[in-house]
């Protein structure tokens, strides 16, 4: 009889501890480190054909210094910033993970639409092919925050749901931060278009 009760036992606790969602904890967690890894990936990618693109566009445009100043600089913070993963968990170093790198977004549109500027750095093959391979890399950034969105939704779903979040509590699985839009209160409103002028 005490035999039978011991395997009870045995079989209520295991059963307790596959519903109590530590193991998908542990999925989410590594999924969100991933699909992380992913966006920080396409990231470099993007910080490494920077100084091509720039130093292509200075052959032609050597009186926009400033213009591939401010590329360098914003290339120069975006790489230098650490990514760690207690970034993934800060939502004060992932604002500012954020911000640098939409700093080098802003100076690459600068530089492109400097760019238009030159008709024969238009023309030139290696800057037609950079600016080829840094609108895909955009694409991908674009496809692994996507990833990293989703991934993030799962794990805070996880550790928002009832039982799991029991779980979440014991643990310390906080929620995690996830991408945001620096200037939603501007976007939300359509633009202005005039063909008056």
């Amino acid at each position: 009889m005490k035999t039978w009760m011991k395997w009870l036992a045995a079989a209520f606790l295991a059963s307790t501890l596959s519903a109590c969602g530590y193991n998908d904890f542990q999925d989410k967690d590594e999924h969100v480190k991933a699909a992380w890894g992913e966006v920080v990936n396409q990231y470099q990618r993007r910080a490494d054909l920077i100084p091509n693109l720039v130093n292509t566009v200075k052959g032609y445009a050597s009186h926009e210094k400033e213009t591939l100043e401010s590329v360098t600089r914003a290339r120069a913070a975006a790489t230098s910033f650490q990514i760690t993963p207690e970034v993934l968990n800060n939502p004060e170093a992932f604002k500012k993970f954020q911000e640098v790198q939409g700093e080098l977004s802003s100076a690459l549109s600068r530089l492109m639409a400097v760019s238009e500027n030159y008709p024969q750095l238009k023309a030139d093959t290696s800057f037609r092919d950079l600016q080829s391979q840094l609108e895909g890399t955009e694409n991908r950034i674009t496809v692994a925050r996507q990833r990293y969105i989703q991934a993030v939704r799962e794990y805070n779903v996880l550790a928002r749901s009832f039982p799991t979040n029991l779980t979440a509590m014991m643990f310390n699985y906080e929620v995690k931060p996830s991408f945001t839009v620096e200037n939603e209160k501007a976007i939300s409103n359509a633009p202005a278009v005039n063909f008056g002028k």
